[in-house]
C-alpha cells in the first residue's frame, strides 16, 4: 500500500500542497483530477522522490520511502513523467532497457532483454524496435517511455506505477490501451496512480478518483461517487450533465457549451474595423 499522511510541501512560503492524506492500495488505479495548478504534479514528484516534501510522509509496503536504498526503490516504484528530456541518438530499444538497469550489474540477462520485448509488444512498439527514439512521433515516444517504465516493474507485482498525463500526446486508440495496461496490471496486483485530464477516461478505468483543488484533497471517492455535476463545478468551473452509461454503469459527464461574449475583447484594431462595416 502506498500511504501519504499530512503531506505539505512550499516554496518561498507559498504553500502549493496543504496537509494531503490519501492511500493507494494493492490491485487499485486511482486517478487523480483536478485544474491546472491544482498541485497534481507536484504530489506526483513528491511521491517519485523528484522532490522533498516540507513536512508530512510518504510510506510504500509499510516503509517511508526515505529508508529505502536507492537499487530496491527503483524496482518498487516507477514513474512516467510528461516530459523527457533526450538528446542522445538512443534506438527505442536501448532506451527501453534502461527501465532494467536497477535489476542487473554490467548486462542484462536474457530475463531482462525478454522483458523488453514483452513490454515493447505490449505498448505496440516492437515493429521500430531500431528506430533512433527522436525520430519517431511525440505519441511514439510516449509509449516508448511507457514500455521503459514497464520494464523497470514487469516482474514485481507489489509495485507502485506512476503516471503523469500518460494519454497527453496519444491518439484515441492508444489513450485506451494504455490506461487498459494501467488496470490490467493493478488486477495483478498493482498500485496504480494516474493523473489525468479526461474525466470520461478517469470514470471508465479508475476504481476511485482523488480530487484536488488549490493544492488540497476535496473529494475522494469511486466515479460514482464523486463524478456529478456540482462537485464537477466546483473543481472545474464547467457546467455539465451527468448519464450512466448503460454498459460500464459509469458516470458518463456531457460538457455544457461555454460561452464568451465578443463584447469582452477591448481590442481596438478589431472594434475599428466592425465600426466601418
Amino acid at each position: 500500500m502506498l500511504r501519504i499522511e499530512q503531506l505539505s510541501y512550499e516554496i518561498k512560503g507559498h504553500r502549493v500542497l496543504k496537509d494531503i492524506s490519501l492511500q493507494v492500495r494493492k490491485g487499485e488505479v486511482v486517478a487523480l483530477l483536478g485544474a491546472n495548478g491544482a498541485g497534481k504534479s507536484t504530489l506526483m514528484r513528491l511521491i517519485s522522490g523528484e522532490l522533498k516534501p516540507t513536512s508530512g510522509s510518504i510510506m510504500l509496503l509499510d516503509k517511508c520511502i526515505d529508508k529505502y536504498d536507492g537499487k530496491t526503490l527503483a524496482r518498487s516504484r516507477a514513474m512516467l513523467s510528461q516530459q523527457h528530456a533526450i538528446n542522445m541518438a538512443y534506438t527505442v530499444k536501448e532506451l527501453v532497457i534502461m527501465g532494467r538497469y536497477p535489476h542487473f550489474q554490467s548486462s542484462p540477462s536474457t530475463r531482462d532483454w525478454k522483458i523488453v520485448e514483452e513490454t515493447m509488444a505490449i505498448c505496440g512498439i516492437t515493429d521500430f524496435a531500431d528506430r533512433v527514439y527522436l525520430s519517431l512521433s511525440g505519441g511514439e515516444q510516449q509509449r516508448v517511455q511507457l514500455a521503459r517504465v514497464l520494464s523497470q516493474l514487469w516482474d514485481n507485482p507489489d509495485a507502485l506505477l506512476l503516471l503523469d498525463e500518460p494519454i497527453s500526446a496519444l491518439d484515441l486508440h492508444y489513450q485506451q490501451k494504455v490506461l487498459s495496461i494501467a488496470k490490467s496490471l493493478s488486477r495483478l496486483g498493482f498500485m496504480v496512480l494516474v493523473i489525468l485530464h479526461d474525466i470520461n477516461m478517469a470514470s471508465l478505468y479508475a476504481d476511485r478518483i482523488i480530487m484536488l483543488k488549490n493544492g488540497r484533497k476535496w473529494l475522494d471517492g469511486t466515479p460514482n461517487e464523486v463524478l456529478n455535476s456540482k462537485n464537477i463545478y466546483t473543481i472545474f468551473s464547467v457546467e455539465s450533465l451527468i448519464n450512466i452509461d448503460n454498459h460500464s454503469l459509469k458516470p458518463h459527464i456531457l460538457f455544457k457549451e461555454m460561452r464568451v461574449d465578443p463584447q469582452f475583447f477591448n481590442i481596438q484594431t478589431i472594434k475599428a474595423y466592425v465600426d466601418k462595416k
